[in-house]
């Protein structure tokens, strides 16, 4: 699980309850279902006009899983892998990456297209394929839960100003009054609340794992592709490199030298 994203969705939640409790711990006062069907219903239905329906229901339960299931990949640790691949192909041949036990799973794909004879083209293509399509998967969900953030504060105003005209539509019945103005208040809180602490983070999340995605896989195509053309384990090493900061890539160095 990614710690940061379960740790910060319950922080914010710790904040908005104590906040409550320090104000009475009324927590019906902070309920109103006119303003939850303004929020939830409106924005739902606005991010749906964005997006094709079969992308909805296949990017909102994707994103949700890798946001807080999916690892984080280290570029450093790709490249000691690769390198153990490396030089078990040059002592003891493709056939022998078979029974290696490879960590990452996509690594694992690239191996085994080495040790089942392929050319190099077909890895190539299969393996650029299957990245650009796991990418777009989560491009997919991000762009859902950023436009899921977008349209809630402006369905928090259109609950509020609702609530103002039902308000000021029965100004000489004050029992009318309360529940138009919490209608009011509530519906921007709500609206607030769910893009600033749900949909926005998670989107930025999911940009970021994306970013993350492209660069390890990536990495993995191109120590793949050299160890298919039998290239050493030091010569793919130092050309996976480039793929680490300036800092880490002298560290690493030092490190084999």
């Amino acid at each position: 699980m990614d710690l940061a994203t379960g740790v910060g969705l319950l922080g914010g939640f710790g904040v908005v309850f104590t906040l409550i409790m320090i104000d009475g711990g009324d927590f019906s006062a902070y309920y109103d279902k006119h303003a939850m069907i303004v929020i939830f219903g409106g924005a739902t239905m606005a991010t749906m006009m964005r997006f094709p329906f079969s992308t909805i229901l296949h990017g909102l339960p994707m994103g949700l899983r890798f946001a807080f299931t999916m690892r984080a990949v280290k570029p450093r640790e790709l490249i000691e892998e690769i390198t153990k691949i490396a030089e078990v192909v040059r002592k003891s041949g493709p056939i022998a990456l078979e029974s290696m036990e490879i960590s990452d799973p996509f690594l694992a794909q690239g191996a085994r297209y080495i040790a089942d004879g392929y050319d190099r083209e077909f890895i190539r293509d299969t393996m650029e394929r299957d990245r650009d399509n796991f990418l777009m998967h989560l491009d997919e969900g991000s762009k859902i839960y950023r436009a899921f953030g977008d349209c809630a504060p402006a369905w928090g105003m259109i609950g509020t100003i609702l609530g103002m005209v039902t308000m000021f539509a029965h100004m000489s019945d004050p029992s009318k009054l309360g529940p138009a103005m919490a209608t009011a208040l509530l519906a921007t809180l709500y609206g607030a609340l769910i893009a600033n602490m749900i949909a926005l983070p998670l989107a930025d999340k999911l940009h970021l794992k994306l970013e993350e995605e492209d660069v390890s896989r990536s990495l993995i195509i191109d120590g793949i592709l050299l160890i298919r053309d039998q290239k050493s384990a030091t010569l793919v090493r130092e050309m996976l490199i480039a793929y680490l900061p300036h800092n880490t890539r002298e560290d690493m160095s030092e490190a084999v030298a």
